[in-house]
């Protein structure tokens, strides 16, 4: 609720102490005066979790295993950046096998974390609707449609890694075993049945009154010229960067703020906002969606180089369905092979991993020492990178937006947050900790 009303003064104040419908714990606030913004905050406020300094020392075996627990949502993101991370830092080819299923496995992730956040978390905003279990009263096929596609994506996941949440069966150079055929074949139907859902989805959320506001992003992702990049390619943007995962630190850089417990990436060397996510991967990587889905975007009202982030609820369903076709695509194409890694002996290097997160980019560095002991680990998850284009949406929506009163304007103001499906808990684990003693 807004703490305070200003409609018949210069000074309007929009404060939300915690934010519903996101993972993590997170507030904003915003200050209008005379019809303008002069101070807005999205504010991270969960505590620093030092993931980077629980890694030092540790084998980079242990890498996957303690980074998937940065998120319980997106788990696979962190597995995979980091085993990809000591892969290239040990000098380990992966052969085509364990990468489809990896990528897979990567696709069971996108559907349950995308769903989940599109029928339960931000379709409501768009109902003006409290919550999932209101929307199931008014809509409980989208509820019903939604449980079942994602329950399809943890399935995926269980398969494959041996559970849902923080899988067991991954590691550095592959999988601990390739799962069973038929196991894997027995995904197919679902997935087939789910991609149906979600277009489904698609075309309902299509007839939602997406308020009107226009950014002028400036969009980062991976790319590949022959796949939909999910778990490799160059880093790029719509000016025509074109970058390897390794130089990632020599274009972005993170900044500590005093209103956040998390860095904010940025641009070098201004400092300057981007955006990661789904709206940026469909207009930069939509030549690489099969035709039929670029067309239903189209249909849908994702014009292509859409710039409007209330419409990333539609990036994300387009992308829900691609992963559940591409994921039926790798399972009827899968046989068993053992075993289900290759060798990775220790050595000393530095090696960077790179995937995109249903959220967005996310990077891995790490060093290791000639026992393969972790000398220094960076993550930057897509939150983070996200923080400065969160308030710049902020400012812009709400100097558009003056004459709404506060509740109204509040809504609107947690609506344009959860446009990102902010992921708090893994944008705070990166804060140096420094201690003076006197």
């Amino acid at each position: 609720m807004a703490v305070e009303s200003y409609q018949d003064r210069p000074t309007r104040k929009i404060e939300v102490d915690a934010l519903a419908r996101v993972e993590g714990e997170g507030r904003f606030k915003v200050v209008i005066e005379n019809d303008r913004v002069v101070h807005s905050e999205f504010s991270i406020f969960e505590p620093p979790r030092y993931f980077e300094a629980l890694l030092r020392g540790r084998s980079f075996m242990d890498a996957p295993d303690i980074t998937s627990r940065i998120c319980g949502i997106c788990p696979i993101a962190y597995i995979m950046g980091a085993s990809q991370a000591m892969e290239a830092a040990l000098g380990v080819e992966i052969p085509p096998e364990i990468v489809a299923l990896r990528r897979m496995l990567y696709c069971g992730e996108w559907i349950q974390s995308h769903v989940l956040h599109t029928h339960m978390l931000h379709a409501p905003d768009f109902l003006s609707l409290a919550d999932s279990i209101e929307l199931a009263k008014v809509a409980p096929d989208i509820v019903k449609n939604g449980l079942f596609a994602k329950k399809t994506g943890n399935r995926v996941m269980e398969v494959i890694g041996g559970r849902s949440i923080h899988p067991v069966n991954t590691r550095v150079g592959g999988f601990y075993r390739a799962p069973p055929t038929e196991a894997v074949h027995g995904l197919i139907d679902d997935l087939k049945r789910s991609e149906e859902l979600c277009l489904e989805a698609l075309d309902a959320f299509a007839a939602f009154d997406f308020p009107d506001l226009e950014m002028d992003y400036d969009m980062v992702v991976l790319h590949t010229d022959d796949e939909y990049a999910i778990m490799h390619g160059r880093l790029i943007d719509a000016a025509g960067m074109d970058i390897a995962v390794s130089e990632f630190h020599d274009h972005f850089a993170e900044d500590h703020v005093a209103h956040s417990n998390a860095l904010q990436g940025g641009r070098k060397p201004d400092g300057s906002a981007y955006l990661v996510g789904p709206l940026a991967r469909v207009n930069l990587n939509r030549a690489q969606l099969p035709d039929d889905l670029q067309a239903r975007a189209t249909a849908a009202g994702l014009e292509p180089m859409c710039r409007n982030p209330f419409k990333s609820l539609l990036a994300r369903q387009v992308e829900a369905a691609y992963a559940c076709r591409e994921a039926a695509r790798l399972a009827e194409a899968y046989v068993h092979f053992s075993p289900g890694h290759v060798d990775t002996p220790a050595r000393a290097g530095t090696g960077d991993g790179c995937t995109e997160a249903p959220r967005g980019v996310c990077h891995h560095r790490y060093t290791l020492d000639d026992d393969g002991r972790i000398l220094s680990a960076t993550i930057v998850p897509p939150t983070s990178q996200n923080q400065k284009q969160i308030e710049a949406d902020l400012v812009a929506l709400v100097n558009r937006n003056t004459t709404l009163d506060d509740d109204k304007l509040q809504w609107r103001c947690e609506q344009a947050i959860r446009n990102y499906d902010p992921c708090i808990s893994c944008a705070t684990h990166f804060l140096d900790l420094e201690v003076e003693r006197r």
